[in-house]
């Protein structure tokens, strides 16, 4: 019998050249991955229900110079604003100044001593597309807030893709030290680019008793590909938010990591997925609960129309001295067509005996009584069924507190959908 040796992930057919941020043995490590490990296929359990052939085929390349992009691409006059192009920091898009007890910059321009350090905590060993953002990482941003300091401005954090077939790798380090306070928008976004495929990690820290809340909005072009994780870890008395709303995209796939490793801290996850055509976006999470007296919720929620496909596989460890422990997981979706698909897992694998877990997911189309009856009340069709889609995915828009972030869902629900939404 013949035996067929999988394509190596080191195989594509992709130009890989440029300037690399992170330290030389790391990338080393990662390029030996790429060398061993195939790209993940529908018989790999995590990525069962996301074929990655599309990006696998794809005649990408990584910009080696940075390019310029026109328009006012920050979402609020007040924010302080940082802007990647194609994988390159651009200073002219991006803020001069930031306040006291803040060290924002990007790698590029950091001393490599300073960034020897960051991405040795990822785990690398089988996963394809980390090993890629390891060795092929172009640039990031670090940002470092000092112990007691409270933030005010928001900090937006702005990918950008341009062009076509353009490799986007990018390594964010987020660091709130102790009983500081911080909130970012992380947003990504397509001015005349097509085909591109954005693949980036955040390293988040959080010290004791920190908060930190990240609100991250993808928006790039119907053709482009994404891939993004966070890992994040929280030490005693933290708090960590996160809101994800996809609403464009050919494939995004979005993985979370959470390792709660001290007591008494509090983690929200929320995401909402709007979809159309034939878009696919797959959320894998992961809260990893260490130690005894914390709390997790996560709630998403995702309206499909169309062929478009979507996947939630969420999935809490309670370890076994982690008694006391609160966590809540819940996927809901509604379906606007016969052809609209979702894929949903929540998990729970628990090792400890005193907490308080549930997990649920739900999957229907909109009640027709309901639409009748709103109908019936003076409602056109479109707008009945517009209000029900509101309030089915109102819940998770409503626990975002940045008004820009909402009025700016608003707006691309208006234009991609002709929904509006209250």
């Amino acid at each position: 019998m013949q035996i067929i040796e999988k394509e190596s992930a080191a195989s594509v057919n992709w130009q890989l050249n440029g300037s690399f941020v992170l330290n030389p043995e790391l990338r080393r490590k990662a390029l030996e991955v790429l060398d061993q490990t195939p790209f993940p296929t529908t018989k790999t359990e995590a990525w069962k229900y996301t074929r990655v052939a599309k990006i696998k085929n794809s005649s990408l390349a990584i910009q080696e110079n940075p390019v310029a992009v026109d328009g006012h691409v920050a979402l609020d006059e007040n924010s302080l604003r940082y802007v990647f192009v194609n994988g390159h920091f651009s200073a002219d898009l991006s803020s001069k100044t930031y306040p006291e007890g803040l060290k924002i910059e990007a790698l590029s321009q950091m001393d490599p001593q300073e960034t020897v350090i960051f991405g040795t905590d990822i785990p690398l060993e089988g996963e394809v597309f980390s090993s890629i953002n390891t060795a092929y990482a172009t640039d990031g941003l670090y940002v470092h807030v000092s112990a007691k300091m409270q933030i005010e401005p928001t900090i937006e954090i702005i990918q950008v893709n341009t062009g076509t077939n353009v490799l986007s790798n990018l390594r964010h380090v987020l660091v709130g030290e102790a009983f500081s306070e911080v909130r970012f928008v992380q947003r990504s976004i397509s001015v005349n680019g097509s085909e591109n495929f954005t693949n980036v990690i955040s390293e988040i820290r959080l010290g004791k008793n920190a908060k930190l809340t990240v609100d991250k909005l993808q928006e790039e072009s119907e053709s482009c590909f994404q891939i993004s994780g966070e890992l994040v870890s929280q030490q005693q008395d933290s708090n960590f938010t996160i809101n994800t709303v996809t609403l464009n995209g050919a494939l995004v796939r979005n993985n979370l990591t959470i390792e709660v490793d001290g007591q008494n801290c509090e983690t929200h996850l929320n995401g909402a997925y709007i979809l159309n055509g034939t878009q696919h976006v797959d959320n894998h999470t992961i809260v990893d609960h260490k130690v005894a007296n914390c709390e997790s919720n996560e709630l998403y929620k995702g309206v499909i129309d169309g062929k478009a496909t979507a996947v939630f596989n969420g999935k809490v460890y309670v370890r076994k001295d982690a008694q006391k422990i609160n966590a809540f997981q819940s996927n809901g979706n509604v379906l606007l067509s016969d052809d609209a698909t979702i894929n949903s897992k929540p998990e729970l694998e628990i090792y400890a005996d005193d907490v308080k877990c549930s997990h649920g997911s739900t999957t229907g189309q909109l009640d027709e009584d309901a639409v009748f009856y709103l109908r019936a009340r003076g409602l056109s069709e479109a707008s009945a069924r517009q209000l029900m889609v509101g309030a089915f995915v109102e819940d998770v828009l409503q626990k975002i507190e940045n008004e820009s972030v909402t009025n700016r869902i608003h707006s691309i629900l208006k234009e991609r959908f002709n929904w509006v939404i209250e």
